[in-house]
């Protein structure tokens, strides 16, 4: 009896396995152009938070933190200039018109201030001064 019901469930499954058409099958999902770049990004973000943790319970100098969260910032502001640039639809936009020099207080791109010049935003995570 189980071997009756075992053999026609494997003649069910092999009719169904050999009758399914191509054309039956639904497209896949379109892959988001984005995904790996968000991806990226956020495992930038994590970087950054452990590197931060990591400073201040000691177990990195200030060189040594300030050093490996400028290489992070720097990775993450070409990530999301590549966001930028995906999300624009076209190639890499020229460089703008050489703005006033900045003085590291100010963000070019959110406008907040900051008491001391810093090499990233505090706010918006662009870069202070633009890269010529």
């Amino acid at each position: 009896m189980i071997i009756a019901i075992t053999c026609v469930v494997a003649i069910v499954v092999i009719v169904f396995v050999l009758g399914v058409r191509p054309k039956d099958i639904p497209p896949p999902e379109p892959v988001s152009p984005f995904l790996h770049l968000d991806e990226r990004k956020a495992s930038i973000y994590e970087n950054l938070r452990d590197l931060q943790f990591e400073y201040r319970v000691g177990k990195l100098s200030d060189d040594d933190y300030q050093a490996t969260k400028k290489d992070l910032q720097k990775e993450l502001a070409k990530v999301l200039a590549e966001v930028d640039r995906i999300r624009s639809g076209h190639a890499p936009a020229p460089p703008p018109a050489p703005a006033p020099k900045p003085d590291g207080l100010t963000c070019p791109h959110c406008s907040a201030k900051f008491e001391k010049p810093l090499k990233f935003c505090g706010e918006c995570g662009k870069p202070m001064q633009v890269s010529v």
